[in-house]
């Protein structure tokens, strides 16, 4: 019987296919702006707004892009706090994420029962809802990057440059943070909120050591993001795997194939 004959098996290639585009849309330029551990930041913070969604009875998916939100904000008060030292913005918000996720899942005992689906991501769990919902924010994510290309792409490469230009870098970098958030918590059902920054990075990764400019970055990364969320989701159905797991392993084989091919180039 063909895997398309499921309804959850169709929910999970809708949602697969608008988080292979933003995903690796975002993460691009995380990776040139050497923030790729804001993904990984974020993506623990969404652990806490899960647990919370489960203590409070809401759709977890609409907690964590609010626990998700109110931490970016976080995370852009610190870099402008400690300016010179904005690493520690990330620390400090992963740290509290991690410690707030545990608090709101000890509270929440025998309601945080699926959490294991949150963590790891779970093709059998997106619902209906959870597409609506996706597709929504994704386009949001997508229209907005189109909207501020020119400005983010100046920033990634010379912010300061950006400042004196009359970009206004702080609106900018709120209003990035804010998709990196949404493109997070939107991801975690199908990939896994331990997972999610992964297939932001990875695909971007590889497409840099064929790309010979940035638009061929994006498309690169996409292509690259698409095949790894297909495959994923086929092999893990098949072989009874997890799909977040099973997508990051052949981002990761795609990403060793562009290596090895790069010096024959």
């Amino acid at each position: 019987m063909s895997i398309f004959s499921y309804d959850f098996m169709i929910r999970a290639f809708i949602a697969g296919a608008i988080i292979s585009i933003i995903a690796p849309l975002v993460g691009n330029y995380l990776v040139l702006r050497r923030l790729s551990q804001m993904g990984d930041t974020l993506s623990h913070v969404a652990l806490a707004g899960i647990a919370g969604g489960m203590l409070l009875g809401t759709n977890p998916t609409i907690s964590s892009v609010i626990f998700v939100l109110l931490s970016s904000f976080g995370i852009e008060k610190l870099r402008k706090s400690y300016f010179r030292y904005s690493e520690i913005s990330i620390a400090v918000v992963m740290s509290g994420g991690i410690a707030l996720a545990v608090l709101l899942l000890s509270l929440a005992g025998s309601r945080a029962t699926n959490v294991v689906s949150y963590l790891w991501g779970s093709i059998i769990s997106v619902t209906t809802a959870d597409i609506k919902i996706i597709i929504v924010l994704g386009i949001v994510v997508v229209i907005t990057i189109v909207l501020i290309y020119k400005e983010l792409l100046y920033i990634a490469f010379d912010e300061e440059a950006a400042g004196v230009s009359g970009i206004p870098i702080s609106t900018i970098n709120m209003v990035f943070t804010i998709l990196v958030s949404i493109t997070i918590a939107v991801s975690m059902k199908i990939v896994g909120a331990l997972l999610v920054s992964a297939l932001m990075v990875i695909p971007p990764a590889a497409s840099l050591k064929i790309a010979k400019s940035f638009k061929q970055t994006l498309f690169y990364s996409i292509l690259f993001s698409f095949i790894s969320v297909f495959v994923g989701i086929i092999v893990s159905y098949y072989l009874n795997l997890s799909p977040g797991g099973t997508i990051v392993a052949i981002a990761l084989l795609i990403l060793g194939f562009t290596n090895i091919l790069k010096p024959r180039l």
